[in-house]
């Protein structure tokens, strides 16, 4: 058996158990619309991930992005699986995500929005590995995927960082469908 079809044998056994999870659950559940309002209280940090895929860049605005470990230096996102990028990111061995700074909503809508050359507009650079990062962004992280887990409709996709760059700014935050700015005045 391969390596490549071990790994899907592995996500379609996580898959399974998972389902059989929730098929076993009989506890009322809350539905998408309250699901979501939730999360749209919780602020989150906005990134872009990005990635080189049949020689063209790849990238999509993520509030997903969460550390994990610091020792060894894991992080992680999920991705639907019915995302346009998903095509990219399922074949990807690296990637890099670069966390928006205060001042580049422009830049987060612009990788939100389907159906258009997310890079056309320029303010990105590639690293000599290939892997687009945004220019001016607080940080950015290379990371090598470890994993495509599949959960629910989604994919939860594992990494584990390989290089860093910061510049420092403020960060650009999200919080019930609008971007907001952290100041000194939001210290408490």
């Amino acid at each position: 058996m391969t390596t490549e079809h071990a790994h899907q044998r592995t996500d379609l056994s996580a898959l399974s158990e998972i389902e059989e999870l929730l098929a076993q659950q009989d506890e009322p559940q809350l539905s998408p619309d309250e699901f979501k309002t939730v999360f749209r209280q919780h602020p989150a940090g906005v990134a872009v991930v990005a990635l080189e895929h049949a020689g063209r860049p790849v990238g999509f605005t993520a509030t997903s992005v969460i550390s994990v470990s610091a020792a060894p230096p894991l992080l992680a996102f999920s991705l639907a699986s019915t995302s346009s990028s998903w095509p990219a990111v399922s074949a990807a061995s690296t990637l890099a995500i670069s966390f928006l700074a205060d001042h580049q909503d422009d830049l987060s809508a612009r990788f939100a929005t389907s159906g258009i050359d997310r890079f056309a507009g320029g303010g990105w650079t590639a690293l000599p590995s290939g892997e687009p990062v945004i220019d001016g962004a607080v940080s950015w992280v290379r990371a090598r995927v470890l994993q495509r887990t599949p959960v629910g409709d989604s994919y939860l996709v594992s990494l584990r960082a390989l290089q860093s760059g910061s510049d420092g700014t403020s960060p650009l935050v999200y919080l019930d469908r609008t971007y907001h700015r952290l100041g000194d005045e939001s210290a408490i």
